[in-house]
């Protein structure tokens, strides 16, 4: 099993990402959240990483932080969501945002997740609510907090933006920028389009 890799960052093609580890390139799919928040191609990064084996494919799954890859299990194990799904959560939500919207039954929230219906949504409800404050919830605290890019992206998501218009919104801003200037320069930017 793999469980992290360390290397140079060769490609990034989102979802997909390929990293170089001692001359071997990982073919990673990722969240845009762990892809918005990587280094430019060729420096080095590390990921904590998902190993799964089905009848007919191998995958791996790459995250830049240990609080994503966890959300990332703990949704597989509700019937009926696979990686997909999985991955656009993690797209579109923080995993404190995700622990948040379940602990408060918060289903309109989580329908507008892509990839989440109103059904998906009441067994997430009815599967998770218990288990994600011990899952989840202790893991984020361990890793720092988002940058404010990836809340801005996050944000945009939220509105519906798709992830290639959010990402290339973000990418535009100015290093640095506060949330709230953020969401306000990316919103004025998709405008513009």
């Amino acid at each position: 099993m793999i469980g992290r890799l360390k290397g140079v960052l060769a490609s990034k093609m989102p979802p997909w990402l390929v990293v170089d580890v001692g001359g071997v390139g990982y073919e990673l799919e990722a969240p845009m959240s762990t892809v918005f928040d990587l280094p430019e191609v060729g420096r080095e990064v590390a990921l904590f990483t998902h190993y799964a084996v089905k009848e007919d494919t191998v995958a791996l799954y790459g995250f830049l932080r240990e609080a994503e890859r966890t959300l990332f299990r703990t949704l597989q194990k509700v019937t009926g969501i696979g990686a997909k799904t999985s991955l656009a959560v993690l797209s579109g939500s923080s995993p404190d945002e995700f622990a948040r919207l379940v602990q408060t039954g918060d289903i309109a929230a989580l329908t507008r997740i892509p990839g989440i219906g109103k059904k998906t949504a009441e067994r997430i409800l009815l599967e998770l609510k218990d288990k994600l404050g011990a899952d989840v919830t202790h893991t984020v605290g361990v890793n720092r907090a988002p940058p404010p890019s990836s809340d801005i992206l996050n944000a945009l998501l939220a509105l519906g933006y798709s992830d290639k218009e959010a990402v290339h919104a973000v990418k535009q801003l100015p290093e640095g920028v506060a949330v709230a200037d953020g969401i306000k320069q990316a919103l004025k930017l998709l405008a513009k389009a």
